[in-house]
């Protein structure tokens, strides 16, 4: 299985769908391209969909910490939403449940970026 995405926007929020396998940085690099570009223009908040994403690696959640760092060092933020128990386990394990900003579905999500300066 690949890594794909889907980029859509709403009011200045970069919504980003992610889905299959992302276990390898050079599978995101267009995506990292497209963040930073969005960046450039002062497009700062992203909410990643992680509906469809089966499967994450340590190197795939290297690239997560990578949108988060982009995000909050442009001013802005970065929301996590539908994470499965797989993932979600591992983002546990490693504490990283408590730095991402993680919702339950992609409106709560919206919400948190957008009431969020």
């Amino acid at each position: 299985m690949t890594f794909e995405y889907q980029t859509s926007k709403k009011n200045k929020i970069n919504i980003i769908q992610l889905s299959g396998e992302l276990i390898d940085r050079n599978q995101a690099s267009t995506m990292l391209t497209e963040i930073e570009d969005a960046i450039t223009v002062g497009e700062t908040k992203f909410l990643l969909n992680l509906q469809d994403l089966k499967y994450i690696n340590s190197s795939g959640l290297n690239v997560l910490i990578n949108v988060l760092t982009k995000a909050r060092k442009a001013g802005g933020d970065l929301a996590v939403c539908n994470v499965n128990s797989k993932i979600s386990q591992l983002m546990t394990i490693t504490k990283l449940d408590t730095i991402f900003n993680v919702s339950i579905d992609e409106t709560s999500a919206y919400n948190k970026l957008i009431s969020a300066n």
